[in-house]
């Protein structure tokens, strides 16, 4: 019988006022009983309890270590309750890392039933397009949007956003809307972008043709790493860009950008939500993911 065992039948004792009931209540032989608590008198070397043919009585210190006994079983049995209740009812606190526009134009709109529905948790939200180190960080979780660096963290795939490729308005007229790829090579120009997460750059436009990708280098003046300043290049007429369709169906319905070759689009970006190895995942985390992948699908 380990001590906690011993501390709850010592309580019961106390209360029933008997060993035998204790024993009874505990479903345990009444030899036990009575070796456990000479056990414990010798451990504490004190003598908790007096014991006579016709009645028990409890000692000064018997009833200074039966109050001791209440307050620390007490405080077991609120925190086992606590992490029961956690995990039916997520609480606590959850770090998260998220693209500044996804955040800013998908995420965040949706987050007041996501807080409705678990109110007992809050969110501490990042938002970035940079590589974050969860572990030295305290990050719980990141989203990112594009493939995925070898970084030894786990990915679970909650989207593929379709892409379009796009041109300001002022900029086809300059230089006219390419029929076909081969046409891409008769002066146009691209903005070139290197990733802040796999810090790769990529100089090069990609579109699928008969479900194969194709590249088309193009000449560029400009590079970026930003995805707004990605987007201002873009419209500034600085040369053609390809973007998830959700981040420019508002410019493009404003007329503001131009889509170009949809016939042969570029190939789907895939969504990734990341997260260290854990042997159990928390629910507060679990939860969110699921969240993540039924908001992520409105955009697929």
């Amino acid at each position: 019988m380990d001590r906690l065992d011993t501390m709850r039948l010592y309580a019961r004792i106390v209360e029933l006022g008997s060993f035998t009931a204790a024993a009874n209540d505990l479903d345990l032989p009444r030899a036990t009983v009575t070796h456990a608590i000479k056990r414990l008198e010798s451990r504490l070397g004190a003598q908790l309890l007096q014991r006579t043919t016709r009645c028990l009585r409890v000692t000064r210190d018997g009833r200074t270590y039966y109050a001791h006994c209440v307050r620390l079983l007490a405080d077991l049995d609120e925190v086992e309750s606590n992490f029961r209740d956690a995990a039916l009812k997520p609480q606590g606190t959850l770090r998260i890392d998220l693209p500044v526009t996804l955040a800013r134009r998908i995420l965040i709109p949706e987050l007041p039933a996501f807080c409705a529905r678990y109110p007992g948790l809050t969110l501490d939200i990042g938002t970035s397009d940079r590589f974050v180190d969860l572990l030295r960080e305290g990050v719980d979780c990141v989203l990112r949007v594009g493939e995925l660096p070898d970084s030894g963290l786990v990915g679970r795939r909650v989207a593929m956003l379709q892409q379009v490729t796009v041109a300001s308005a002022d900029y086809v007229r300059r230089h006219g809307q390419p029929a076909t790829l081969a046409d891409l090579q008769n002066g146009h120009a691209a903005v070139n972008w290197t990733s802040p997460t796999t810090r790769r750059p990529e100089s090069s436009l990609e579109f699928m043709v008969n479900r194969r990708r194709r590249e088309v280098s193009l000449p560029a003046r400009v590079t970026v790493s930003g995805v707004d300043a990605y987007l201002a290049c873009c419209e500034a007429g600085l040369g053609i860009t390809q973007f998830p369709r959700y981040r420019v169906a508002d410019a493009l319905a404003a007329g503001r950008l131009c889509e170009l070759l949809p016939d042969v689009p570029p190939p789907t970006l895939p969504v990734h939500v990341l997260y260290a190895p854990q042997r159990q995942m928390p629910v507060r985390l679990r939860v969110f993911i699921d969240w993540l992948v039924e908001v992520m699908a409105k955009l697929q």
